[in-house]
Formats: structure tokens, C-alpha cells, sequence
């Protein structure tokens, strides 16, 4: 079977054919870093670092471009409210950004492009369609007109009459659902230099002059949330399409990360950072909990799913440690079994991928009880590498802490996280001697606890 993926445009599967042989080219929208990474924010990076890993596995070449954008409303609104220049705050924040991408496991980006640093592409863009006549300025700002393209809304099923664009209303526009190029200076914001006087970058333009800037004007995957669909990537599309550009060629879409039943946000409050998770869970953990569900399938978020996830995925890194101890380190099998290629084939069914998995663990378990140690070896093998199509392999050096052996890693973090628990209820309950002597105790075995407001972290003291 060949690579099957579910296009947004067409609301098909279609099959995968690279718009270059041997290679693939996706762009994936990033983050708008206004704050600090959620799991609602790295689902849709960890969605497509396995759809990369599965191409990159079937033999092409992957040019993979995650944007920044870096100036935006909020990012200038939430660094003011901190007295902080907007430049740092927003630096602060990218940084958060990657090193949650790393501690889950995603393969750096092949370019990580910023929005400031691609202003002059932005005005190339603008220019040509203004000269065509698909975008117009008016007191500095540059709007998009919606009327002259007459495939808008077809991305996302919109009728033309029924859009609202979500923008503030503004004297110069033709018509109120045109959307935003370009927004003209205000006092005190950043402001670059273009023929239609100084200002800064819409969202929706940033993108399209990033990803063809990389990837050409025609490119085979663009990836997002579907919260993007519209009005992001519809118009996204329609100013490239206006422009005379191919564009993607497949979009595709993950679902959200909700929490009591609603899209997880700052807004909202409902957030779970990566930090605080990171503190209960491993990241390999916390990977496979967010890889696991098919990637257009909501997830709602509960302390008892996350729990299930680590253990599921415990019990794959038991068998192939049980494996390395009785019989050797076992190491990546030729080729995935036909059913697990068969699962990611179709539309990347991660599900059934992990079933697969799941399969295989209990067999080679049931031959390594059994004395067979090649069979329990071969299946080993083969976890290895149907797991690191996944970025899950429990032997890949990415998931090695200091040196020591993963397995020892989560003992530890099991044993510890056993006593801190002990801990909070003897707090809760006001017996605050146990309360202590627990801590005396974790202290004396060279652990060292810490109480914040997500609750107790510890880590190993400098010897």
C-alpha cells in the first residue's frame, strides 16, 4: 500500500505522490509565541514529526519548515503588560518553544524561519498583488480583496456571504471581509518600511511569503490545527492562489487537545503547560500520549488517560530492556512489519500502528518466558524500529538522561513520585512530622524537593 493522506481542499484521501521524486517538502505553521507551550500547542508539531519520520523511512528526502511568527497583537499587548521589549519577549518564548519541541522528541526543523526576518518577501508579495489587482492599500494598511478571487472559501467549505474574517472594523476597507496584509504604524510599535508607508506584517501573510520563500511557489504539504483552517489557511491560500501560485498541494489538519470538552487556550485558562507535565512524566511519555490517538482525532485531556498512555508505553520499554539484559541489545530490524506499514499508510492510522506494537511486545515476551531467545530478539528488533518511526524507540540515545540507562530513569522517577504523593496527602491532612520526615528521607537518598505552585518537583543533587 502506498501513502494515503486526508486532504482538507478535496475532503478525500488521496494518495501521496511528492511533487519531486525522492523528495518531500511540508510546512507547518508554528507557533505565535505570545507565551509559554501548552499540549494543545505541541500536538500538531508532534503529528507531523511522525508524518516526516514515516516519509523520511520511505526513502525521501524531507525539507521540513516550521515558521515563528514573532510579532503579533498579542505578543506586543502581553509584553507591554510585563514592561518588557516585545523582541524579548518574544525570544523568551520561541526558546520555551524549541526546548519543548526537543523534550518530546521532535527532529529540529530544517529551518525555523521567523516573520521579522522575512519582511522583504512579505512586500514582493504585496506588490504582486496589488499590480494584479487582488489587494489594495488605504491609509497604510494593505487588505486582500476577497471579491476578486472566486475560489475563496472553498478551502474551508465557507460561503462568500457568510464570511467573517474575526478583524476589527476599519474605514478603508471595500468590504468588511477582506482581510489584513498589512497594518499601518501605531505610536510605539515596530514598524518596517514599504511603498505603502511604514507598518508591520498581517498574520496571514507571513506564511505564504515564508513557505514559498523555502519551498517554492508549489510545495506538497501544509500542515496546522484545524482551528487554522479558516481563517488562517483559507487565506493563506487564496493570496498565493491570487498571486499565481501553485501552493500546497495537500493540506492537512490535526485535531485539538480539549479539556472539559473545550479547545484548550490561554484564554480560557484551561492550559496544562509542558513544563508541569514534564515534571510527572517522562517526555517520551508524554510523547506517546499525544502520538497515540489519530491525529484528526480530538483528544480530551485527563490525568487518567496520561497515567494509561505511561503505562502502555512502560510496558514496550520493558520488553525490549528485558531483551537487552537476557539476551543483548537488540538492534533495528530491515523493515517495519507489513501491518504497522499498512496502518501509517493509511492517513498515518496511529492507532493501529501501536497495535501492531502492542502485538509484537506480547509475543516476544511470551518467547522470551518461553526460552526462545532469537524469537524474543527478532521481535525486539522489530518494536525498535516500528517505535522509531514513531520517535518512541526506548533505546534511541534522545531518551538516554544523563548518561544513565532510561530504565533506571523511570524506577527512579516512579520511586520518587511514590514518596512526594505520600508527602502531599500527609500535608493534606495536616501530619505535617510524616510530611517531613518524608522529605528527610528523599533528601538523605540525595533527592531534592522543591514546592511550586503545579506542585512538589525534585531532582538529584549535585554531588
Amino acid at each position: 500500500m502506498t501513502l494515503h493522506l486526508f486532504d482538507t481542499a478535496t475532503r478525500s484521501q488521496r494518495e501521496f505522490v511528492p511533487l519531486r521524486a525522492g523528495a518531500a517538502s511540508i510546512y507547518v505553521c508554528g507557533a505565535t509565541v505570545q507565551g509559554l507551550p501548552h499540549i494543545g500547542h505541541v500536538r500538531s508539531s508532534l503529528n507531523y514529526d511522525v508524518l516526516r519520520r514515516w516519509l523520511t523511512y520511505g526513502g525521501l528526502d524531507v525539507t521540513f519548515v516550521r515558521n515563528v511568527t514573532d510579532i503579533d497583537d498579542k505578543i506586543l499587548t502581553k509584553a507591554a503588560a510585563g514592561h518588557r521589549p516585545w523582541w524579548e519577549w518574544a525570544a523568551t518564548h520561541e526558546r520555551a518553544f524549541l526546548a519543548a519541541y526537543d523534550a518530546l522528541g521532535c527532529l529540529p526543523s530544517s529551518v525555523e524561519p521567523r516573520a521579522t526576518g522575512h519582511v522583504t518577501q512579505m512586500v514582493d508579495l504585496m506588490e504582486r498583488l496589488v499590480e494584479s489587482d487582488h489587494a489594495y492599500a488605504s491609509g497604510g494598511d494593505v487588505y486582500f480583496d476577497v471579491r476578486s478571487f472566486p475560489g475563496y472559501g472553498a478551502l474551508s467549505g465557507q460561503r462568500l456571504d457568510e464570511v467573517v474574517q474575526g478583524e476589527t472594523e476599519a474605514v478603508g476597507k471595500r468590504d468588511p471581509r477582506d482581510f489584513t496584509l498589512w497594518k499601518a504604524a501605531k505610536p510605539g510599535e515596530p514598524a518596517w518600511s514599504t511603498p505603502w508607508g511604514e507598518g508591520r506584517p498581517g498574520w496571514h501573510l507571513e506564511c505564504s511569503a515564508m513557505s514559498t520563500f523555502y519551498l517554492g511557489p508549489e510545495f506538497d504539504i501544509h500542515g496546522g490545527g484545524i482551528d487554522l483552517v479558516f481563517p488562517h489557511h483559507e487565506n493563506e491560500r487564496a493570496q498565493s492562489n491570487a498571486a499565481g501560485d501553485p501552493f500546497a498541494r495537500f493540506w492537512l489538519h490535526n485535531a485539538w487537545v480539549t479539556l472539559g470538552g473545550e479547545k484548550m487556550s490561554k484564554s480560557l485558562g484551561n492550559t496544562l503547560s509542558i513544563d508541569a507535565l514534564l515534571r510527572r512524566v517522562r517526555g517520551v511519555e508524554l510523547r506517546y500520549y499525544l502520538v497515540a490517538p489519530h491525529y484528526r482525532s480530538m483528544i480530551e485531556y485527563s490525568d487518567a488517560a496520561l497515567d494509561e498512555a505511561v503505562a502502555a508505553y512502560r510496558r514496550i520499554e520493558s520488553f525490549v530492556h528485558r531483551v537487552r539484559e537476557r539476551v543483548g541489545r537488540p538492534e533495528l530490524a530491515p523493515a517495519v512489519p507489513q501491518a504497522f506499514a499498512a496502518a501509517l499508510d493509511d492517513d498515518l492510522a496511529t492507532p493501529g500502528a501501536l497495535a501492531v506494537v502492542h502485538n509484537t511486545v506480547r509475543e516476544g515476551n511470551t518467547a522470551l518466558d518461553a526460552g526462545d531467545r532469537t524469537a524474543a530478539a527478532n521481535q525486539a528488533s522489530s518494536v525498535r524500529t516500528m517505535t522509531a518511526a514513531l520517535g518512541l524507540d526506548p533505546l534511541d540515545p534522545h531518551w538516554v538522561v544523563d548518561g544513565a540507562d532510561e530504565a533506571s530513569a523511570a524506577a527512579l522517577n516512579t520511586l520518587v513520585g511514590d514518596l512526594l504523593a505520600q508527602r502531599q496527602e500527609a500535608r493534606a491532612r495536616r501530619d505535617f512530622a510524616v510530611a517531613d520526615a518524608v522529605r528527610d528521607r528523599l533528601t538523605a537518598a540525595g533527592v531534592s524537593v522543591e514546592d511550586s505552585p503545579d506542585g512538589p518537583t525534585w531532582s538529584l543533587k549535585d554531588s
